[in-house]
């Protein structure tokens, strides 16, 4: 295998923040977790692919971490003494990423896998310099874009749906466009396949042919499809935004077994966000994406069960137990649930938009992203502080940025810092206009912009279109279940009328409804599906928090 080694390593094993070295007292805190082995050389350690392996560190000796196999391996870092051999899917439970070879035989100290999960929960302060370290990591083997192949047209909408999928999942990828010359490095009877419909390529080589997103999730090992009958859980979140995955965290941390629900992703509408700069903590901002995924390591941490995609379609009592049904058939099981659904994007009333959605239109940044052409320009249609963060984060990358604003003034609906940065940019403003037809071959092309008041139309070249206008609850099959508004927003604590707290069962518990509750005792809603909600990050999280001292106490009196 020598023989087929690169001459260097593509991360840095000499750099402190990505491979620091363990101190004695780390060493001594993790041994009694473990125990120590010899190892010898060419031994393989852990294999890519494996489900998991037990977190090691290396006391003597040499281990080379590399990813492929034969000519096309390539050598990802050299572990020498004082190592932690130890990666996210400890927690995620997601497949190995590479293989770990013995060159120089010595020793390892092996710590369970379980053990040394319950550790990072119970040892505050070298929990968090793992997750630090992990999250460095993680960012600096994204770079190499080393993970899956997605292969598949840029006009073909499927593509655009898995290659989306991959980056709210954070799952390391590239795309190989079948319609270039990149596309051409595909073996020949995949390439014939993905020109019709796209094929992912896993990392072991097995291609699948337009995937589900559900089929790609199992094949990654994101999804957990066990079957969940025979469990009752303390807790489940149904969406897994900033409310529900601070619900998560607080539930998981406060012993409640805990599992949360998302249909698509972890980080909802927020973590398709390019920047979050109002978030309590982080004066230089964060992308939605990086919030969404501590988040979920952080709830993954404490104990909680993370299963996605798995679309919830219906909630029914079976016993005093709740029971959410899932849009595959399978149902799970709990004493309390928290709804933090979310929203869903509202879509321009044009003809012909959907002929464009994944071809050039789009709902968020990362989304839009994946569609853009490097030439394209980007028009950004909505006057919120989401459309504002999405024109600054084309800024730069476009050559032409686009804001179209229905509105006469932005002062209303936009936060001062986004106003003042646009206007310190060449972003071109458009007051008081509607998008009113769109047109191009197989991908956008063109955007035909109306003014309201003269009735004056303009028509930009755009490859990409955002459309940030609002959104709307996507909670019709609750109804029934829960009080829902006019809006279908979830009706919570004061908010019911009383009608309903004045009757069955809420007389038998002999209580009103708590703050954050629905009309079904030990159902509670948070974030932007509850009636009332102020639409913001920071408080979504402090509702979900919230919303489990409420099912603590709910539990507490009903147990």
């Amino acid at each position: 295998m020598g023989s087929t080694r690169p001459p260097s390593t593509l991360l840095d094993d000499d750099d402190p923040s990505l491979f620091p070295k363990l101190t004695d007292q780390q060493v001594a805190l993790l041994a009694p977790l473990g125990k120590i082995r010899s190892t010898s050389a060419a031994e393989v350690l852990f294999r890519e692919g494996d489900v998991t392996y037990d977190a090691l560190v290396l006391l003597e000796g040499r281990v080379s971490v590399v990813l492929g196999t034969g000519d096309a391996m390539r050598e990802l870092v050299v572990q020498r003494p004082r190592d932690l051999m130890v990666e996210f899917n400890i927690l995620t439970g997601e497949p190995v990423g590479a293989t770990g070879i013995v060159r120089e035989a010595g020793s390892v100290l092996e710590i369970p896998a379980h053990d040394f999960r319950m550790l990072l929960g119970r040892e505050s302060i070298f929990g968090d310099f793992i997750l630090q370290t992990m999250f460095r990591r993680r960012r600096a083997i994204e770079r190499f874009q080393l993970g899956i192949h997605i292969v598949g047209s840029r006009f073909d909408r499927d593509t655009h749906r898995l290659r989306e999928f991959a980056a709210r999942n954070r799952v390391l990828h590239d795309w190989l466009d079948t319609d270039d010359a990149e596309g051409a490095a595909v073996p020949p009877e995949l390439a014939a396949d993905a020109r019709h419909k796209p094929v992912v390529i896993m990392r072991n080589g097995q291609p699948l042919r337009n995937p589900t997103d559900a089929e790609l999730a199992r094949a990654l090992g994101l999804s957990k499809s066990g079957d969940r009958r025979q469990d009752i859980f303390d807790l489940v979140v149904i969406g897994a935004g900033p409310a529900g995955l601070a619900a998560a965290v607080y539930g998981a941390s406060g012993g409640l077994r805990t599992a949360v629900l998302d249909a698509i992703a972890v980080g909802g509408q927020a973590g398709t966000a390019a920047t979050i700069e109002n978030y309590l903590g982080f004066p230089a901002g964060l992308s939605g994406a990086d919030l969404a995924e501590r988040a979920r390591l952080q709830a993954i941490k404490f104990g909680a069960d993370i299963m996605v995609p798995r679309r919830a379609v219906g909630l029914i009592d079976r016993e005093g137990v709740h029971v959410v049904l899932l849009e595959d058939s399978g149902e799970v099981l709990a004493r309390s649930v928290i709804l933090a659904l979310g929203v869903q994007y509202r879509r321009l009333p044009i003809d012909g938009l959907a002929k464009y959605e994944g071809l050039g239109v789009a709902y968020a940044v990362d989304s839009a992203r994946e569609q853009r052409r490097a030439s394209d320009n980007v028009v950004v249609v909505g006057g919120a502080s989401s459309a504002g963060q999405a024109v600054l984060a084309f800024a730069n990358e476009a050559p032409q940025v686009h804001l179209v604003v229905r509105a006469d003034r932005l002062e209303h609906s936009m936060a001062r810092y986004l106003r003042d940065r646009i206007a310190d940019t060449a972003i071109d403003v458009l007051l008081g206009y509607q998008v009113r037809e769109l047109t191009g071959e197989a991908h956008l092309e063109r955007v035909t912009v109306e003014h309201v008041a003269s009735g004056e139309r303009r028509t930009l070249d755009a490859g990409v279109m955002i459309v940030l206008i609002g959104a709307v609850p996507q909670t019709e099959w609750l109804t029934g279940a829960v009080a829902l508004d006019t809006e279908g927003l979830v009706l919570t604590g004061p908010s019911l009328i009383p009608s309903i707290t004045e009757a069955e069962p809420w007389t038998k518990l002999a209580r009103a409804p708590f703050l954050l509750e629905t009309s079904r005792p030990g159902v509670f809603a948070v974030g932007d599906v509850r009636s009332g909600s102020t639409r913001m990050v920071a408080s979504a999280a402090g509702e979900g928090g919230m919303a489990v001292r409420f099912v603590a106490e709910h539990l507490a009196r009903v147990s």
